[in-house]
């Protein structure tokens, strides 16, 4: 289950935290690019990984180097990979969020509520608490309100 922070004080200070998705992905995480990424690849990108540093993009079956994929999907990618540090989510679009708060494992970060319609759980911590949300407008008040 994916566990959000909202407020940079709450995460633990023996975890790293990641700004930019890019520059992390094309550094550490794409040389751990298996399977795994083949699915979460054609979810969110519509593409097709064609190689441990291609994708074949679905304009026109164009051959592209791994970093042309989305932030959203780099940063799935980056939770997947790394599940012991917390990635920001703000560049994330609707079709990242969705396969992204279905993660079996992985923290992530936004100051502000970026939820996807259709999510499972997800664990939510403030301060030294924590709790379990399992529904969409039950998220969103606790982005809007603190708990």
């Amino acid at each position: 289950m994916i566990t959000i922070y909202k407020d940079k004080k709450d995460i633990p200070q023996n975890m790293e935290y990641v700004e930019l998705n890019d520059v992390f992905f094309n550094k550490n995480t794409v040389a751990r690019l298996d399977d795994h990424a083949k699915e979460i690849v054609e979810k969110i990108d519509d593409a097709k990984l064609a190689g441990k540093y291609k994708i074949e993009s679905k304009f026109n079956g164009v051959t592209l180097d791994v970093d042309c994929l989305s932030t959203g999907c780099k940063t799935v990618l980056n939770v997947l990979y790394f599940p012991d540090k917390v990635f920001c989510l703000k560049e994330c679009g609707d079709n990242a969020l969705e396969v992204l708060y279905n993660l079996e494992d992985g923290f992530i970060y936004s100051d502000y509520a970026m939820i996807p319609f259709d999510m499972s759980e997800v664990k939510v911590c403030f301060g030294t608490q924590s709790k379990i949300i399992n529904d969409y407008e039950e998220l969103k008040e606790w982005w809007s309100n603190g708990e």
